[in-house]
This record gives structure tokens, sequence and C-alpha cells, in this order.
């Protein structure tokens, strides 16, 4: 069966890995041959989410690696975490995999105008609702 995109990319945290990760990875997949995944360093996590990961980047590497829809999954900076032009640098991707929460943002409509002059998609996907990592974490307080 042909797929829409030869390469897609998808970015994320990845901690605590749930279904709502597994539902992602696996539409993704659907969309195209090769699926890489960004998995946002340890540094983002705590710098940029202000949170402290469960996991270490090496454990979330592992796993993503581990999981049959993923191709390669590789750890991202910051920098390339925030900046999908160096991201698509890295990995030459055709699509760009996104939370549908970011359609419309300043940050996405420059990212889609910059893509569409090379010729690269994105595909905004909605996230698995009654499922987060926050929201795992919040339970295993109570």
């Amino acid at each position: 069966m042909h797929k829409k995109y030869k390469i897609g990319y998808t970015c994320g945290v990845f901690d605590l890995f749930h279904i709502g990760h597994l539902n992602l990875l696996e539409r993704c997949k659907s969309m195209c041959d090769i699926l890489i995944v960004g998995i946002c360093d340890d540094n983002y996590v705590r710098n940029i989410k202000h949170k402290e990961p469960v996991f270490s980047e090496q454990e979330r590497q592992r796993i993503l690696n581990a999981i049959e829809v993923v191709d390669a999954a590789y750890l991202v900076d910051i920098d390339t975490t925030n900046d999908k032009m160096l991201a698509l640098n890295m990995f030459h991707f055709d699509v760009l995999f996104s939370g549908d929460d970011w359609k419309g943002t300043e940050r996405y409509n420059k990212t889609e105008k910059d893509f569409a002059e090379l010729g690269v998609s994105i595909e905004y996907l909605p996230y698995t609702k009654g499922i987060s990592t926050s929201q795992i974490k919040d339970e295993l307080k109570r």
C-alpha cells in the first residue's frame, strides 16, 4: 500500500509512555513509510516544561526505539524542539506531525509558510481524550 508521505517526523517528551502516545505514533506511521521521532532531552523537560522527567532521556529513547511503528528515535535539544526548520535540516522529512493544539498559533503559521516553500507538509493530529502524562502523575499522587 502506498502511503501519503515518505518520511514523517514528530517530537515529544514521551515520559510515562501511555496509550495516547501509542495512538499518536500509530496514526503517524499510517501516513508515512519511515517515522522518525524526536525525543525532547532532559534539559528541555526541566527548563522549558518546568517538570522533572520520570524516565531519563536515555530510557525514553530506548522505549521509543523498541516500538514497532517507530523507525528511529533521536534525542533533540531545546533549539531543535522549538525550531522545526532545524529539525527538518537534521532529519529531512516531508511531513511534520503535530498536536492539533498548535494549529493556528503564530509559531506554526510561520512554520507552515516556511515548510510550504520547501514542499513539506504539517499534519495536525488530535490528542487521545482522557489520558496524559500529567494526569497519570496526578493520579499517582492520590
